[in-house]
């Protein structure tokens, strides 16, 4: 059985969007590009032809894997948070000990995880310590440059 896609109600909407863009918007300019490449002659030695071929494999690719992934999405609803613990969905303000920053992250799924969106995958290893939390726990994470200590503020 395939494995759940766990998305907030917007990440499914981005890809959405992301799929329709694609499908009309990018297929017509690539089909377009292979049509004028065809009238350079010789398909054989055609580094345009072939370029704009490869590009549609590509989107074809994304455009597969988007649907399987809408397919198999489950939207993240976020009733923990209302009472306080971290969930997925559930945004949580916390300071890293070692350096003193507060800082604020989303928790969602590993595909609309972006450390630069302030989102973090449930998979992740401040992700993962941080679930079933709540406010003033003390949470020690293992991480890639050994063990950090996190107190959490705020879960909203």
């Amino acid at each position: 059985m395939a494995e759940e896609v766990l998305l907030t109600k917007e990440g499914k909407e981005e890809l959405e969007k992301r799929l329709d863009y694609l499908k009309v918007t990018k297929r017509a300019e690539i089909t377009e590009r292979i049509k004028t490449a065809r009238e350079f002659g010789d398909l054989s030695e055609n580094a345009e032809y072939d370029a704009a071929k490869n590009e549609q494999a590509m989107i074809e690719g994304e455009i597969l894997e988007i649907e399987d992934k809408l397919k198999r999405a489950v939207i993240i609803k976020d009733t923990a948070s209302k009472k306080g613990h971290v969930n997925l969905g559930s945004k949580v303000d916390f300071i890293d000990e070692e350096d003193g920053e507060l800082q604020t992250y989303e928790i969602v799924g590993t595909t609309e995880a972006d450390v630069e969106q302030g989102r973090i995958s449930n998979e992740s290893p401040i992700g993962n310590a941080l679930l079933g939390r709540k406010a003033g726990d003390t949470v020690r994470v293992v991480v890639p440059s050994g063990i950090t200590t996190l107190i959490i503020k705020k879960v909203y």
